[in-house]
């Protein structure tokens, strides 16, 4: 059997961003001295007359991007999702959220898969923080599929959006001729009956593998990507806890306020189900090799097998 294809999505970001830089012409990428670990370095090495380093000063990026998008240009201002969702909060929030500036924020090395980086590299709360601004777009690719097809659809959206990428490789799994990305559109993987498992992120292929593992102790899961965190599908997780009666979410952030929160907001109001929301707890990372992460805090394939055979009981 070949193995599965694995790539990193911040490198997805950086290819895309390239890719798309000489079709849309009024792109321009900031970095804050972060342009080899986020990936932007493959668009300035193509267009450098387009890419703008701000040195470590998130906060003065986000003003930057601001500026540009009132010119008529999309900004990506780029850096680790700790400091573009974190140490720039304000400057999103006021000079891009407030008045609904076109910049796009491409933050990487998210979740805990950051790895050896620890606890103060390893934000899992970003979605949580951007879910909060009035009018801002979140999406959580699953892999390298979904990433450039997302930074596609951010170019072509108008408004402030929240691109969240990882540092960690993970398997390719939307590498499929009839796959469509639309913003707010969630994605059916896979049919079940029993329970729906929503995932985002790298947590899609673990799902997909718990499923198979579930399905040997005859437990029918459907497995549902949900791409985009803000705005939720909800059309697509009414009918999934209508269809099984319970849900799971699963996610690499924290259960206080990701994805977890967005259905558990949705699902309290319209349709009242038993519910297990699967992430980081009310916690902070450590360091550590990002698989061995995944594994100890229950994220991997295995982990959510155990807890949604417990819960199913």
């Amino acid at each position: 059997m070949s193995e599965v294809k694995k790539i990193a999505t911040r490198q997805s970001y950086g290819n895309a961003l390239a890719e798309f830089g000489a079709e849309y012409k009024d792109l321009v990428v900031l970095d804050a001295d972060l342009a080899g670990a986020t990936m932007t370095g493959v668009f300035k090495k193509a267009f450098p007359e387009r890419h703008i380093d701000c040195g470590i000063a998130e906060c003065n990026m986000a003003g930057i991007a601001a500026g540009l998008a009132t010119t008529g240009k999309i900004p990506f201002m780029s850096s680790f999702a700790m400091f573009a969702a974190g140490r720039a909060f304000e400057q999103v929030r006021n000079s891009i959220g407030y008045p609904h500036l076109n910049v796009k924020i491409g933050a990487t090395h998210a979740g805990i898969s950051v790895g050896e980086d620890g606890a103060s590299h390893q934000c899992c709360e970003d979605v949580a923080l951007m879910r909060t601004i009035p009018g801002m777009t979140v999406i959580v690719p699953a892999d390298d599929v979904e990433a450039k097809a997302a930074v596609k659809a951010a170019l072509d959206m108008e408004g402030p959006c929240y691109l969240r990428f990882g540092r960690l490789a993970v398997p390719v799994i939307n590498d499929v001729p009839d796959y469509k990305f639309e913003i707010g559109k969630g994605i059916v993987l896979r049919e079940g009956k029993d329970v729906a498992l929503i995932a985002s992120g790298l947590e899609v292929a673990e799902a997909l593998e718990a499923a198979k593992m579930l399905a040997e102790d005859g437990i029918d899961a459907k497995v549902i990507n949900i791409h985009t965190i803000k705005p939720l599908d909800e059309e697509l997780v009414l009918s999934a806890a209508k269809e099984t009666g319970k849900v799971v979410t699963i996610e690499e952030h924290s259960i206080i306020g990701g994805l977890g929160s967005a259905v558990c907001d949705v699902l309290s109001e319209k349709c009242p189900t038993k519910t297990l929301k699967i992430g980081v707890e009310d916690t902070f990372g450590e360091s550590g090799p990002a698989v061995e992460l995944i594994k100890k805090y229950g994220l991997d394939a295995a982990g959510i097998y155990a807890k949604v055979k417990a819960f199913m009981a």
